[in-house]
């Protein structure tokens, strides 16, 4: 849970995706077993680590909700509310933040797309975790990062103090 007057908001990329079938549209593609090891991983990081979302907001695409059910294969203490939306497919960082400033719970974790979702992370953030893999963003890069804002509607960039970073070890 966040103090009052604070948001946290944990913004994830997909994990390693599938490439093996060149017959099946992007938006379809499953993960890979790197994959799922990673997303694995990072819901076991997340609960570690006490950052559990009570609302997710995720791409509609296959790769991103099979990264979410993996990452709530790791026990949560609360069952959050979930969208799947099209708005977050391959979305720029404008439309992410657009969608994020619609949310309702006091930790919401997103989960999209590259370049989109690297690009909404360094914009938030006041300053730029030390982690060279922050600025490529790879597969099941995670931040979290708290907004000290009484709803999301006060949002905006460089306003977000960085938490942790994370970069699963399974991916690759």
């Amino acid at each position: 849970m966040t103090p009052a007057g604070h948001r946290r908001l944990i913004l994830t990329r997909h994990a390693k995706s599938a490439w093996d079938d060149p017959l099946i549209k992007d938006h379809d593609r499953p993960l890979n077993a790197r994959g799922v090891r990673a997303a694995l991983e990072l819901g076991e990081w997340l609960t570690s680590r006490g950052y559990e979302p009570d609302e997710v907001l995720c791409s509609s695409a296959l790769r991103t909700r099979e990264t979410w059910e993996r990452v709530m294969a790791a026990p949560l203490e609360v069952r959050p509310k979930l969208q799947f939306l099209d708005a977050l497919y391959h979305a720029s960082p404008d439309m992410m933040l657009k969608v994020l400033r619609e949310a309702r719970g006091e930790c919401v974790m997103m989960v999209g797309h590259n370049p989109g979702i690297a690009e909404l992370a360094a914009m938030l953030a006041s300053r730029a975790p030390s982690d060279p893999d922050f600025h490529r963003y790879p597969t099941a890069a995670t931040l979290v990062v708290d907004f000290q804002i009484a709803g999301w509607s006060e949002a905006a960039p460089g306003r977000g103090s960085v938490l942790d970073f994370f970069v699963p070890s399974g991916r690759g």
